[in-house]
């Protein structure tokens, strides 16, 4: 809120008059709106740890479910073994398999979070279809592993190329001392000193 006021009142002081004004309070608001939407550090902790977790669980239930464990039992299998936030997911849709909603339903309460929406969607189609869970786990596993690969390497990509910016920052200041005023200096001393 304070942040947004500080704006408002910023552009309003740069414009000046009632311009300043309607430009001072749409900036506010726009700063408000875009502080509010912004996620917590610890709702993207959880969501990054959430994103890292779900290729093990996925293995971990594919080797539960090939070892003959019925759906529930690989669930719960996985739920001590990764524990976490998607430990505490996971636990309530095994809970609610074993009250007796649907599977359908029960995955799809997992829909609404981005790194749990592929999971929720495959296991909601294997029960709608009958497809074996096992085969749609391990793509899942795949596909969460892709993924996960891909975001670390744009990372480091975007690593590199931040980088350059300090160094240009600091190089190009001495660049100009160190080589360019001496040429420039020793060709005006000579040109305008006969």
């Amino acid at each position: 809120m304070a942040l947004s006021t500080a704006i408002g009142l910023m552009v309003f002081l740069v414009v000046g008059g009632v311009p300043g004004a309607a430009v001072g309070v749409a900036g506010s608001t726009v700063a408000l709106i875009a502080v509010r939407r912004r996620e917590s550090p610890r709702l993207r902790r959880e969501r990054e740890r959430v994103a890292a977790d779900l290729p093990l669980a996925a293995d971990l239930m594919v080797s539960c479910l090939r070892a003959g464990q019925p759906i529930t039992g690989a669930i719960d299998v996985t739920v001590e073994a990764v524990g976490g936030p998607l430990g505490d997911r996971l636990a309530w849709v095994s809970g609610q398999l074993r009250l007796g909603a649907t599977p359908e339903d029960a995955w799809q309460a997992l829909a609404a979070e981005r790194p749990l929406a592929p999971l929720a969607r495959m296991m909601s189609r294997a029960a709608l279809s009958g497809a074996p869970v096992a085969d749609v786990l391990t793509r899942l596993s795949d596909d969460s592993r892709h993924a996960a690969r891909a975001v670390s390497s744009a990372a480091a990509r975007r690593v590199g190329v931040q980088a350059v910016a300090p160094l240009g920052l600091c190089f190009l200041p001495a660049f100009v001392v160190l080589g360019i005023i001496p040429v420039v200096a020793g060709l005006a001393g000579g040109v305008l000193i006969p």
